[in-house]
């Protein structure tokens, strides 16, 4: 299980057993009680009201980040919004029956706990995907402890607030010694100002991360605008082409019928078949749809034969598949986006020890090609990240694998990722069995 939902979880357990690991006493709040009960005074009696929101918060803080957190993870995960606020809902008043089914102090489910929810609600609706879960958990924090202090306000005891012991205690012995009024206005002051800094630091959050991702989406425009560009250029100089080999097919064609000597029929027929391979590749270069039925030994020379990244990686081959199995491909669309592949992986292991990048190629329900590398390997919160254009991590560049992954799906086939961090990464394509072609049955 990946850490964003672990992590929740463990908080959520903890929040359940925090009573017995810290309570009244450990805060020094037992003490304080007793003393305001026998001596009851002004300064007691808001050093008790400080101390009970402090605890009160501690006590709710895990339990909530954790339903807050958890139902982020699921909703992101099953992209099901409502599980954002539905999870939450359930989760915070189950942990409340569980912590009064053992503990003899109430717990008091009240007007805080109600106005947290909302909060959670707010922060899910407003936020959406423009603050992260780091910054909502801040925001959070910060509306908990504002809220903890309505709990000690007289006035807004018969709207659910404050309904626990110790609140009920201060209140009452607030009002005992005409401390009711003052202790009112430090609560709400104290609970205004951290409510009002949550809301003002939500608000500048979500347009610090709005921002953002305008700055990456231009950034990804831009890089797209540039590669449509010299992709323009490079198809009007493949265009061109196509007049040259026109006439020196010409001409070749009447040499053949000029002379009948056997050596120069032997040359002509060699330079009118390089001429025919030619043409073939222009086309499939100006035209992404242009497939042919293309070896496996085809595939993989002309891959050996582009330029790999230098460096003083070691590039092996370790092919099982049969070199006559054909392939139904744009042959120069799809060397391009094994030679990316390889070239990342030779990326990945640059400067370490033993670097290696191995190409494989296997047979089952399909031909699979493997590009493996003894590289840092890809972290888990970056594996959804490499495709987006311009996205990059120093342990694994992500050179070209949106182009990548463009030329394995316009070729019915599928892009698959091993990693692991700390041993390496392999990318897999896999060309089903509709996509290839038998002509033996022998893996040689």
């Amino acid at each position: 299980m990946r850490k964003r939902f672990w992590i929740p979880i463990l908080l959520i357990i903890f929040g359940v057993f925090f009573p017995l690991l810290f309570d009244i006493e450990h805060v020094g709040l037992h003490h304080m009680i007793e003393k305001l009960k026998n001596n009851p005074d002004g300064s007691t009696l808001m050093l008790t009201a400080l101390i009970l929101v402090f605890l009160n918060t501690l006590r709710a803080l895990p339990h909530y980040l954790g339903a807050l957190l958890l139902g982020d993870a699921l909703g992101r995960k099953y992209n099901r919004p409502i599980l954002k606020i539905a999870v939450p809902v359930v989760i915070i008043p189950a942990v409340y029956l569980l912590i009064n089914s053992y503990y003899s102090m109430n717990y008091h489910f009240g007007g805080p706990a109600i106005l947290l929810l909302l909060s959670i609600l707010f922060l899910q609706l407003f936020g959406r995907q423009n603050m992260r879960p780091l910054f909502m958990s801040f925001v959070f924090s910060q509306l908990l402890f504002g809220y903890q202090w309505l709990d000690i306000v007289p006035a807004l005891t018969s709207f659910g607030f404050g309904g626990g012991e110790v609140s009920v205690l201060v209140k009452s012995t607030s009002s005992a010694i005409g401390f009711e009024n003052t202790l009112s206005i430090y609560s709400l002051l104290f609970s205004a100002v951290f409510i009002v800094h949550a809301l003002v630091f939500a608000v500048y959050l979500t347009v610090v991360e709005q921002k953002w991702k305008m700055r990456k989406d231009l950034e990804s425009a831009r890089l797209e605008m540039v590669e449509a560009r010299s992709g323009r250029e490079a198809l009007h100089l493949v265009h061109d082409l196509k007049t040259p080999l026109s006439l020196m097919e010409g001409l070749n064609s009447l040499i053949q019928m000029k002379t009948d000597d056997p050596d120069i029929q032997t040359y002509t027929g060699k330079i009118s078949d390089s001429i025919e391979a030619t043409s073939d590749m222009v086309s499939e270069i100006l035209y992404d749809e242009k497939k042919n039925w293309c070896s496996l030994h085809t595939l993989i020379e002309y891959v050996r034969q582009n330029k790999l990244s230098e460096s003083s990686t070691i590039y092996q081959f370790e092919l099982q598949a049969p070199s006559d199995i054909e392939i139904y491909i744009n042959k120069i669309r799809m060397t391009r986006a094994i030679v990316n592949l390889i070239d990342n992986a030779g990326d990945a292991v640059e400067g370490q020890k033993n670097a290696q990048v191995v190409i494989r190629s296997e047979v089952h329900a399909g031909i699979w090609i493997g590009i493996e590398d003894n590289g840092p390997g890809i972290k888990n919160r970056d594996l959804q990240k490499i495709w987006n254009a311009g996205f990059s991590t120093k342990e694994h560049p992500g050179l070209g694998l949106s182009f990548v992954k463009n030329v394995i799906e316009e070729h019915g086939a599928s892009l698959d990722i091993e990693s692991e961090p700390g041993i390496g990464t392999t990318f897999w394509i896999h060309f089903p069995k509709e996509r290839t072609r038998y002509e033996h049955t022998d893996h040689r």
